[in-house]
């Protein structure tokens, strides 16, 4: 058991890194909240499953990839840390002060901003109830696909957790170690984002900048303190 505990809470600083920072997913994710709580929580729902399929395709290929490049093992652990802190930099940068603009959405599961465009315009043609013939039962399922299809498109989450999986090739090198590490990944990214679900339909949109730039603090703190984990011993 204590075998699995700890790639277990690897994962979940893993999701929890890539998912607190509140960028233009999060705010839409609230928005939908605002508007359809059960729309909401599948829309959650397909975030974290976008988290948990970048995790898993990484954490199948990263021990392979580990394998492979025995030789030159420290270094390729020290140039997944710095890709870690490249991001956690970028992103730490942009929560500098409240309202930093477009910068501050660029958390590892933000979109670029043609998502909030997206959704905007598909919330304004066919999100309220009842309108352009969608059916209430149907719109969990479409706002899970779409949430899917929409944080799919930005690939620093797909790097983040490539760098992760690679650098730490031998730890979740056994079949156990590497669904230990996926479901503290899925279970956090889900709890996060539902955990928004439940903020949005209760207080709405109007989170304070404050409270959002600490949530960017908070994660990319987690994505730097695990960069510097992995990089050491240095080579």
């Amino acid at each position: 058991m204590n075998e699995l505990m700890s790639p277990t809470l690897a994962g979940a600083a893993a999701g929890l890194g890539v998912a607190m920072p509140m960028g233009a997913m999060s705010v839409l994710l609230l928005q939908e909240a605002m508007r359809d709580r059960r729309t909401a929580v599948a829309a959650a729902a397909g975030i974290a499953a976008v988290d948990l399929g970048y995790a898993a395709l990484a954490t199948a290929l990263g021990p392979w990839v580990a394998s492979h490049i025995s030789p030159v093992e420290a270094w390729v652990r020290l140039a997944s840390a710095v890709i870690l802190l490249v991001i956690a930099v970028h992103g730490l940068a942009g929560a500098r002060r409240p309202g930093a603009g477009p910068e501050s959405d660029a958390g590892p599961d933000s979109g670029a901003v043609l998502v909030q465009d997206t959704v905007a315009s598909e919330a304004g043609t066919g999100a309220g109830v009842g309108q352009a013939g969608v059916s209430v039962r149907a719109r969990p399922g479409n706002a899970f696909a779409r949430y899917v299809g929409l944080t799919a498109l930005n690939p620093t989450t797909a790097l983040y957790f490539a760098a992760l999986t690679t650098a730490q090739g031998a730890a979740l090198g056994t079949g156990t170690a590497g669904t230990a590490f996926l479901l503290g990944v899925g279970a956090a990214s889900l709890l996060w984002q539902q955990a928004l679900v439940a903020l949005g339909s209760l207080a709405g949109t109007r989170i304070p900048d404050r409270a959002r730039v600490w949530t960017f603090r908070l994660g990319y703190g987690l994505v730097a303190a695990y960069a510097v984990k992995i990089a050491l011993p240095l080579p």
